[in-house]
């Protein structure tokens, strides 16, 4: 797939403020320091659609971008460490349940994990809770720039280890960095055939 175009259309806290769900629609969540603000506009060939800071927890609303007219990209907020008082935390859980809960159309949620480290409690209850529930999503690990070859593969090994502890069966697995574009390709790739699924 090429992106020919990128558009932002709304943020809202309120899921039902979304657009009508007419196109499937992807969204992307992740621990609020993982670079999903970065991923996003390396896929969508631009440094400044989604809002990136040194600070974690940019994001705090639902933002929806209609790609090439036929298509959502959805920007959640993050979840786990930020640097917010317990209230907005809370919100943005709220945000993040009512979203997956309400939206028929989206198609995959993706899960940014980054990379460098090793399974993180909050990832593995975030997944874990998305399954119980249903909700089709893929996993993209985030920063592969960041570690040589053979540690990035060492690292993900380890992950699927961990997870196959108790999942009878893993999730897509994407490997990424928004420096060099790793990744992008397949992401895009992947996202092109399930729209083929979409009988909206």
């Amino acid at each position: 797939m090429v992106i020919r175009s990128a558009q932002f259309v709304c943020s809202n806290s309120d899921v039902k403020s979304c657009p009508a769900p007419k196109l499937p629609e992807y969204a992307f969540i992740g621990r609020s320091n993982v670079g999903k603000s970065s991923l996003i506009n390396m896929l969508c060939n631009t440094r400044k659609l989604a809002k990136t800071s040194s600070t974690p927890g940019k994001t705090q609303l639902i933002n929806h971008f209609l790609i090439n007219n036929s298509w959502y990209l959805v920007d959640l907020p993050g979840y786990g460490f930020a640097r917010v008082g317990q209230s907005l935390r809370e919100k943005f859980s709220k945000i993040i349940a009512d979203y997956l809960n309400a939206r028929t159309n989206m198609m995959c949620l993706f899960v940014l994990i980054d990379a460098r480290l090793e399974p993180q409690t909050l990832d593995m209850d975030f997944m874990r809770s998305a399954a119980l529930s249903q909700i089709p999503f893929a996993m993209i690990f985030t920063k592969a720039d960041k570690l040589k070859p053979g540690a990035l593969m060492r690292n993900i090994e380890y992950y699927k280890k961990t997870m196959l502890q108790e999942w009878a069966e893993l999730p897509q697995m994407f490997i990424s960095s928004a420096e060099n574009g790793m990744g992008k390709d397949d992401i895009l790739n992947f996202i092109e055939e399930v729209n083929t699924r979409w009988d909206g």
